[in-house]
């Protein structure tokens, strides 16, 4: 198993304490009487001769070489004052060159598996990115310490449920701990012969019972918190979409919009409570059980606490190895393959691409077999090492209850705590960076949110009355994607009230876009749309769209029954204005053909009825909203003879813009509006643009 250069560092620096350690050995009755200033001599001779090592390594010296130099010297300096600070007093700090080879062995382990972990390389080619990805550091903290600070904030509106999950889990730590402290008193009185009374099997009763009961409740808690943080967020997400630009909904993706609320938001909702959940526990968890600990047996204590970086490198290390395991997958071929299976089919190449995938897959077969294998290395030697400190932890417990210094109840408390304080450092360790990428994730949510429409979003203007006269005045558009190419250009134009105005012309010659600036979805580059002879942006947002109604050539319709779609926004309308629209729009035979009627379930976006049908159903929500401007963008068919003159007639609408290819719909018409290229070539009635043979006629 061959490891990077990077790697090499552990075994020089290791071979090069070993010499130090034999030269220093002469030495031991010089520093020995020095008690802790012996002990932090050794490390200092020891230095310059592990510094000297790492120069060896020339262009391989890997970045970080003279910090884990001083690592590797200090750390028995350290371990040894600690040591001696908490141990039985009277007691020495050894040296290293005079310690036993079982000392030596385990020291060099753990420093050799930790530099392992700090030299294992990241996965070849990176991890892929998904839509939850977000950027990070060097050093693989997440990046926007806003977005932290917001989930923060965002989590704190709910004040009230997360107090109560942080109570009942601050008095779950504190049952789950009393747990092994009265085990041990029990075991205790047990031994001095008092035997188990009722009151001893009532805090064992009663630590279970607290931990049980506040375990379960804190767990509910934070899952209600969860649940209304998304909700929150999901409607607050929502809300300020809706009301963005339409630039905006062309610019951004609509995958990456349902990515947002599908992924991101319950991500970063999960962030805080689920971190609070795991950190605060384990946090509490570890400094009680280490306290607990040190007070029970310092010596001890020590010993046994030395598993937990051991832990964290082996745990840093098969991390680390499993995201080459993701890059193996993601080098097959498959994805390539079948996007570009019309290719591979023309030139007859399906056994190329076959024995390809196949090479591919015996390929990462071998790389998950060297993975398997070094997996299995590293949780063996973590393993060894952890027997070795219980065993050495047992070893030295014994002899301390043969001093006296320690009960069998202190013992077995002992044992109980050292079988947990690993794991709740290491889910501090790991749970911290998690809880920071969860919140992270949130990073676009935060941006939309603070996104402001561009563009001016209405007025105040209200008024009673519309006539529906419509003017575009020297009007010029253009896409913000193509600013080259303008796509009308000085249009100047009227829709009368109460007439029915068409607008003609080829594709591409800008009628859409007319309509967009009407219906005020984008606002024009120079020029004005004016209605009533005021301008569309001094009307308000939601009144302009009451009065200016479109219905396209496959409008869209929403799960729901045929009565829903209708009166949508208009849940107080009398059943005869409901009734009197259906007839006007041609739809009320359909409706009463079907049989549920106006309970009739239109399936998502009205797929259970034909295109003919949607439009019918579109035109009749359009006019029982009796609109000062109805606009008709391919809505009509050659059998609607006459059908917007007898709504403009009968008040249904009191002017109606129609869009349409079809000379049947066009002659029929009051004015005609003929564009071309984005600019007016002709405007009149159908007859005298005919009598003109000009752009009328040509398009016809």
């Amino acid at each position: 198993m061959a490891l990077p250069p990077a790697g090499l560092l552990p075994g020089v620096l290791l071979v090069a304490d070993a010499l130090a350690l034999v030269l220093l050995v002469p030495l031991v009755p010089v520093l020995a009487p020095l008690g802790m200033l012996g002990l932090w001599l050794e490390a200092a001779l020891r230095l310059p001769i592990l510094t000297v090592a790492t120069w060896l390594l020339a262009s391989r010296r890997p970045s970080g070489a003279t910090a884990a130099a001083v690592t590797v010297a200090a750390t028995p300096a350290v371990f040894g004052t600690f040591r001696h600070l908490l141990g039985p007093p009277g007691a020495s700090p050894g040296l290293l060159a005079a310690a036993a080879p079982t000392w030596l062995g385990v020291t060099h382990a753990a420093a050799t598996l930790a530099m392992l972990a700090w030299a294992a390389p990241p996965a070849p080619g990176g991890v892929p990115k998904t839509p939850g990805d977000v950027p990070k550091t060097p050093g693989g903290v997440p990046k926007a310490p806003g977005s932290v600070r917001r989930a923060v904030a965002l989590t704190w509106e709910e004040w009230n449920v997360l107090g109560a999950a942080v109570l009942c889990l601050m008095l779950a730590v504190v049952g789950e701990m009393s747990g092994p402290y009265v085990t041990g008193k029990v075991l205790d009185a047990i031994g001095s012969g008092d035997g188990v009374t009722a009151g001893a099997v009532g805090m064992v009763a009663a630590a279970g019972a607290t931990s049980v009961l506040f375990s379960g409740c804190r767990g509910s808690l934070f899952m209600l918190l969860m649940a209304r943080l998304r909700q929150s967020l999901s409607l607050r997400l929502f809300s300020h979409l809706v009301h963005q630009d339409l630039d905006f909904f062309q610019g951004t993706p609509a995958a990456e919009l349902l990515a947002q609320f599908s992924m991101e938001v319950p991500r970063v909702c999960r962030s805080v409570p689920a971190g609070a959940n795991q950190l605060l526990r384990s946090l509490l968890m570890a400094l009680v059980v280490g306290g607990f600990m040190v007070r029970l047996a310092p010596g001890l204590a020590l010993l046994a606490l030395l598993e937990v970086p051991l832990g964290i490198a082996t745990r840093r290390i098969q991390t680390t190895r499993k995201q080459v395991r993701t890059s193996a997958r993601t080098a097959s071929g498959v994805q390539e393959s079948v996007a570009a299976i019309e290719t591979i089919r023309t030139f007859s190449a399906e056994e190329e691409e076959e024995e390809q995938h196949r090479w591919n897959l015996a390929k990462e077969l071998r790389l998950k077999e060297q993975i398997e294998l070094e997996l299995a290395f590293f949780t063996l030697v973590h393993r060894v090492i952890e027997l070795a400190i219980r065993v050495m932890v047992l070893f030295r417990s014994h002899q301390q209850l043969r001093d006296g210094h320690i009960t069998p109840g202190v013992l077995v408390t002992f044992l109980l705590y050292q079988d947990r304080v690993g794991g709740h450092v290491q889910v501090l360790l790991y749970g911290f960076n998690e809880f920071l990428t969860n919140a992270a994730a949130g990073q676009k949510i935060w941006e939309y949110l603070d996104r402001k429409p561009t563009g001016n979003v209405g007025g105040t203007r209200e008024p009673p009355e519309l006539q529906g006269h419509v003017t575009f005045q020297k009007v010029s558009f253009t896409y913000p994607g193509n600013p080259e190419r303008p796509v009308l250009k000085d249009v100047t134009f009227e829709v009368r009230s109460g007439e029915v105005t068409a607008l003609a012309g080829p594709n591409g010659s800008g009628k859409s876009t007319a309509v967009a600036l009407l219906e005020r979805l984008r606002d024009p580059g120079s020029g004005t749309v004016l209605l009533d002879g005021i301008p569309l942006p001094e009307y308000e947002h939601q009144y302009l769209h009451r009065k200016v109604v479109l219905v396209e050539q496959d409008p869209v319709l929403f799960s729901g029954t045929i009565r829903e779609n209708i009166i949508l926004g208009l849940e107080h309308c009398k059943e005869s204005e409901l009734q009197e629209a259906a007839t006007a729009a041609g739809a009320m035979d359909l409706i009463q053909g079907l049989e549920q009627g106006w309970d009739t379930e239109v399936g998502e976006r009205g797929g259970r009825l034909a295109a003919g049908e949607r439009r019918r159903v579109a035109l009749a929500r359009a006019l029982l909203r009796r609109p000062a401007v109805l606009i008709l963008d391919e809505a009509l068919d050659d059998g609607d003879d006459g059908a917007a003159q007898r709504w403009v007639r009968t008040g249904l609408a009191q002017t109606v813009l129609v869009v349409s290819h079809r000379p049947r719909v066009l002659d029929g018409a009051d004015r005609l509006v003929v564009l071309e290229r984005g600019a007016v070539m002709e405007t009149g009635t159908p007859a005298e643009l005919r009598e003109r043979r000009g752009a009328y006629s040509r398009l016809l």
